[in-house]
């Protein structure tokens, strides 16, 4: 009986150390939301450099007037979604769509944000 209470609180203290390493390793709360909710930047909206990239990056999933395709339609985008929402969405992709942190700025996805969100 001795040699099991010794390898239960051999046991209980590694489980221990290990839950107090996990705290100070793994992301905090406000990181994970961090990574999961990109925060939009503070961008002027640039309509003409907006649509220019909406025509160079979306209309083969959307289609070349928003009206869907592939993808639903965006022509109605803003009634929908505000522009975080759409911010978030094209950032980091949603069912079929793929992300685009990797292919656009930040600021040029807020810059479409802000201009689909409009589009009500």
């Amino acid at each position: 009986m001795g040699m099991q209470k010794w390898i239960m609180s051999g046991l209980f203290f590694a489980a221990c150390a290990f839950a107090v390493i996990l705290m100070f390793t793994l992301p905090g709360k406000e990181q994970v939301a961090e990574q999961n909710n990109p925060t939009m930047p503070e961008v002027q909206m640039d309509a003409a450099k907006a649509e220019a990239t909406v025509k160079a990056q979306c209309i083969s999933c959307h289609g070349d007037q928003l009206q869907g395709g592939v993808g639903p339609s965006l022509d109605k985008a803003g009634s929908e979604h505000d522009a975080e929402e759409i911010f978030s969405i094209v950032s980091k992709g949603r069912g079929q769509m793929p992300s685009f942190k990797d292919k656009l700025a930040p600021e040029e996805i807020a810059s479409i944000a802000m201009w689909l969100s409009e589009k009500k």
